[in-house]
């Protein structure tokens, strides 16, 4: 969870730097995130016993719903996982158990937590790293002895002891060249560990074929020893390799792995796209008994249940199933009753026009406008565009989507390719330049295109 507790109207605020319009979808997950935190500060028994209210998501393709949850597990640094529910669902295919998802969301949540913990031990890492590394630039000099010396060990501690200590200049002068760059340019000869890597196994279950991670070198690493091999690298390149080993070192496996289960139990997102194709036509027979079959497989998941992963136990009470599909054959209601129970909350999101789309362009940080921008810069070469042009391209996606299929917000990419095209290949050859894009401009590239409704299909 973040350190900052988000109430439900900064929590929107947050989603419209990034997402336009849809307001009632973002009130709503605004309102399941903001109830989770309440949960969490209730007494433990009664938290127990409120369940999540899951949300399902009504609109076309294109119109944010993917987004607004992406978002919305980024803003709690959530582990997020999107699952599309047909792929449970393939005719003449042993579809993938739907506890998969599950399994999934702990591996995302393990690989979280083992970043941040590596994160925190980075300064720990990096002064370990420099020692290693200033142990193969300058190998310690063995210690000589006596034999009289090494065979008393009265003697020895006593001899030690009697030794001052002394501090290595040449090793102190080698630290202070290494960090002030001077030996970058230097090679190391370096001892790496191997990545155990060995053929995957498919594991057969009563539920169908679970691809379970395991893997022979683990199973067997007692009898097969890590192997090492040999690298002659750069110095900065070393110093790099070492941190990343002391960090893996230094992080505690066992702590990450309770951790990230305890982070997927309390605040887990999945976000299952597509509910709409797992929804039958009322047949006996056919694809449309899988359909059924597969919402009577994710509702033991959604009610709440125990799932068993390769970190044991995980419980689903308590995490967050966002649905979304276009429902344009059919309807919520038509989902069995007891899945139709566990997603109470429905938004519907709205289609996108002109206005919407002139938004789109501009208002986010990550912006269509701004991007392409950004990247002609990379080449020294000025982009920008007039206000004439936005809505002139705003307005072609409108017409198009309209006209063919209707894609949303996704049409602005495909116009903004076919705009930028001639642009983006020369850009190179165009150092130093400045390209105004003005109405004028996308008419002209633009207008035999959408004239054509044919033509439109293929290439807008």
């Amino acid at each position: 969870m973040s350190s900052k507790q988000l109430t439900p109207r900064e929590i929107v605020e947050k989603l419209d730097k990034y997402i336009i319009g849809q307001g009632e979808a973002k009130k709503a997950v605004a309102i399941a995130l903001r109830n989770r935190w309440r949960r969490q500060n209730v007494t433990k028994e009664l938290g127990e016993e409120i369940s999540p209210k899951n949300i399902i998501m009504i609109g076309p393709t294109g119109v944010g719903k993917t987004e607004i949850a992406r978002r919305l597990a980024k803003l709690e640094n959530s582990p997020f996982l999107k699952v599309e529910a047909s792929k449970f669902t393939e005719v003449g295919y042993v579809g993938r158990d739907v506890e998969s998802m599950v399994r999934d969301l702990v591996e995302l949540a393990v690989n979280m937590i083992k970043s941040e913990e590596q994160e925190n031990v980075k300064p720990k890492a990096a002064e370990l790293a420099e020692e290693r590394l200033l142990d193969v630039l300058l190998p310690p000099k063995p210690v000589e002895r006596k034999v009289e010396d090494l065979i008393s060990d009265r003697h020895l501690e006593l001899h030690e002891a009697e030794q001052p200590l002394q501090i290595d200049n040449t090793r102190e002068k080698m630290r202070r060249l290494l960090r002030e760059g001077k030996l970058d340019g230097r090679f190391v000869e370096l001892e790496i560990s191997e990545v155990r890597s060995g053929p995957m196994i498919e594991v057969f279950t009563s539920s169908g074929i679970e691809d379970m991670g395991l893997n022979i070198k683990e199973m067997f690493g007692n009898i097969f020893p890590q192997k090492k091999k040999k690298r002659r690298v750069k110095v900065p390149e070393a110093l790099q390799i070492l941190e990343q080993e002391e960090a893996q070192r230094l992080v505690d496996m066992d702590k990450v792995t309770r951790a990230a289960v305890e982070r997927v139990e309390q605040s887990g997102i999945i976000f299952l796209d597509e509910i709409d194709k797992i929804v039958g036509s009322g047949s006996a027979h056919g694809p449309d008994v899988s359909r059924e079959g597969v919402q009577r497989d994710l509702l033991p998941i959604v009610e709440g249940s125990t799932v068993n992963t390769r970190y044991g136990m995980v419980k689903t009470d308590h995490i967050l199933f966002i649905s979304a599909g276009a429902f344009s054959s059919s309807k919520p209601s038509d989902l069995i009753p007891e899945l139709q129970g566990r997603f109470p909350i429905r938004v519907e999101l709205d289609s996108l026009g002109k206005e919407e789309f002139i938004r789109i362009l501009t208002e986010p940080r990550n912006a269509l406008i701004t991007q392409y921008i950004e990247m002609m810069a990379t080449e020294e070469l000025k982009l920008s565009f007039t206000d004439d042009a936005i809505a002139e391209v705003a307005e072609v996606a409108a017409v198009v989507n309209e006209r063919t299929e209707n894609i949303g917000a996704r049409r602005l990419y495909t116009i903004m390719e076919t705009l930028l095209d001639d642009i983006s290949f020369n850009a190179p050859d165009m150092a130093g330049q400045e390209v105004v894009i003005d109405a004028n401009y996308v008419k002209e590239k633009l207008e035999n295109i959408v004239e054509d409704e044919d033509l439109s299909r293929y290439i807008l």
